[in-house]
């Protein structure tokens, strides 16, 4: 006999189904909460490094307030914008932003700034576990300071792939003495005016200015000792651990330029999430993450526990004038104030970008998890190229410099306002003939603010083209991250992409990620599905480079998105159009 069997009257069976399937959304979001944060963002004085400088902090504190929640949560950000002179934006890294494309939080594209003054409330749900960060995605706040940790643990009843006794968190950033203001009329100068390497990395917003902790046991090249007296601000954060445990360490990077590696004197780890997606869990004695990246390593504390042990962070892919930056692992019972007796960890030589690649191509995606789908629908290769406009240093994409039009791509496009921006298709390709290791022939270039429409639910390769910069022999590494989506990374190659590589594509368990790296004169192959209505930034997560042009928009699905806030809207020509709805 079926359930309903028992009910003659069709209506009494309709109510009972319905009944039915409420209570099941009912039982489904028992687990889930709505986590409500109160922020206000300001400049501060504040001594990152023992220099007291201005950063951009949140409620009072640098770096900004850890964000936790479980997965189907919803995560509610009211924001006051108390920085007097200059609009703010957060972008939620990570965070695909399913039907709330507003909230990614990137001026220009998916919101206006919030000026000076105003109130805003950003609010989204997580899907997803995983380690992520949050940071301003205006000018260069970034630079500034404006970051902090968001972590998403699994739902009620779930359980992680593995296990361990504890967990901390390594936001690692990079910091200047010049502020950024500065910074920015520095990059936008004619003659170009670049702005050095930082003074400082930081662990957590703490990091020493011209002295070592290991000094004092002789470990460091740095001859003078670190003085901590009076440095709550920046004495670094220890690390507390017990003998024979397993510990999570969560680590994202913030970083505005420096790519870095990353290693725990005497312990190995083994890396098991990148970018909230799990691993084929896989054993390394130090790591390289770039701006951008995510990381979850699992170590055991398994060394003499009668001594600490140094941490240490260390730039990669530049010739380091940066020192590394260093905290402690500290065994319990031992004193936290007893000094590791071995040297902080020796990075690989900045330039060893074999060493790179090895742990790069041992990312791989966990048994189980999502395959690409094997063919793709539109393939668009994109040039990283340095280039000049007018006498200006510029970065470029396919010879043209992202310059964001004043009205958000989201409202523009979703209400047809055909003047807000260029609406010629950016190019899909570049001259096959372009020598990639060798300066442009002809270094001009265009600015631009076209928009890559993408057919909704379509699949999408894209094909990131490193070359050589403005000065002979020069190729850098550039990591892209991508919002709204998650990537498979398909593979990495040297030299000049041709469709011959495509033989060496991992379509078997290619790593999901939101952010890769490209290195020198070499290429990677991504592939998504435009399947998340919206306007969605990528770009190269290092600073200068995205405030140089270094960056697309893609779009897809934009009349599926429902109703826009008006707050997001009210600037530009969407503004002007808001004003003249309310007139009617």
């Amino acid at each position: 006999m079926g359930f309903f069997t028992d009910y003659p009257c069709s209506d009494a069976r309709k109510f009972l189904l319905l009944w039915c399937c409420l209570s099941v959304l009912a039982v489904a979001s028992l687990g889930s909460k709505t986590r409500h944060f109160k922020w206000q963002v300001e400049y501060l004085y504040w001594s990152p490094d023992g220099v007291e400088n201005v950063v951009m902090g949140i409620n009072g504190r640098f770096p900004g307030p850890t964000i936790r929640a479980k997965v189907g949560d919803t995560v509610s950000v009211g924001l006051t914008n108390k920085l007097q002179t200059e609009g703010v934006v957060i972008h939620w890294h990570g965070i695909r932003q399913f039907g709330t494309p507003w909230a990614d939080g990137t001026a220009s594209i998916s919101q206006c700034v919030i000026n000076p003054g105003e109130n805003s409330v950003y609010r989204f749900k997580v899907d997803k576990a995983g380690t992520f960060f949050y940071h301003g995605h205006y000018g260069m706040q970034r630079s500034a300071g404006l970051y902090g940790s968001l972590i998403v643990d699994v739902a009620e009843g779930k359980k992680e792939p593995f296990h361990y006794d504890g967990e901390f968190s390594l936001l690692l950033s990079d910091w200047w003495h010049k502020d950024v203001h500065q910074q920015e009329v520095d990059l936008t100068s004619k003659p170009f005016r670049w702005i050095g390497e930082p003074q400082t990395l930081l662990i957590n917003g703490r990091g020493q200015y011209n002295c070592s902790l290991a000094a004092r046991s002789g470990n460091s090249s740095l001859s003078t000792p670190c003085t901590l007296k009076g440095s709550e601000q920046y004495a670094p954060q220890i690390l507390h651990v017990r003998p024979n445990k397993t510990y999570r360490l969560r680590v994202a990077s913030t970083t505005a330029l420096a790519s870095l590696n990353l290693a725990i004197g005497n312990h190995s780890m083994i890396v098991v999430e990148a970018d909230g997606n799990y691993l084929q869990p896989f054993s390394t004695t130090d790591m390289d993450i770039y701006s951008g990246e995510t990381y979850s390593v699992l170590f055991t504390t398994n060394q003499d526990p009668s001594k600490n042990y140094w941490i240490s962070a260390s730039v990669r892919g530049r010739e380091p004038k940066t020192p590394q930056v260093l905290t402690i692992l500290n065994y319990s019972p031992t004193s936290a104030s007893k000094l590791p007796p071995s040297p902080p960890p020796v990075s690989p030589r900045w330039d060893d970008y074999d060493h790179s690649k090895s742990f790069t191509n041992k990312v791989l995606a966990l048994m189980g998890s999502p395959k690409p789908p094997s063919n793709y629908h539109r393939r668009i290769s994109l040039l990283n190229t340095q280039n000049t406009i007018n006498g200006y240093t510029r970065w470029a994409i396919n010879n043209v410099s992202l310059s964001l039009p004043t009205s958000p791509y989201l409202g523009s496009i979703k209400f047809g306002l055909n003047n807000a921006f260029d609406h010629k298709n950016p190019p899909d390709n570049f001259s096959s003939l372009y020598e990639i290791t060798k300066p442009p022939v002809n270094p001009n270039s265009t600015y631009g603010n076209g928009v890559y429409m993408l057919d909704f639910n379509t699949t999408i390769d894209v094909i990131l083209q490193n070359a050589n910069a403005l000065k002979a022999n020069v190729s850098e590494i550039h990591p892209w991250h991508l919002h709204g989506h998650d990537f498979w990374v398909l593979g990495y190659g040297e030299g000049k992409f041709s469709t011959k590589d495509e033989a060496k594509f991992n379509l078997k368990n290619p790593p999901l990620r939101n952010t890769a790296v490209i290195f020198p004169y070499g290429w990677t192959a991504l592939r998504f599905v435009a399947n998340n209505p919206g306007a969605w930034a990528f770009h190269c997560h290092i600073e200068p480079h995205l405030h140089m042009g270094m960056g697309v928009v893609f779009a897809e699905g934009v009349h599926h998105v429902g109703r826009i806030p008006n707050e997001a809207l009210a600037c530009g020509m969407t503004g002007k159009m808001l004003m003249n709805n309310n007139r009617n």
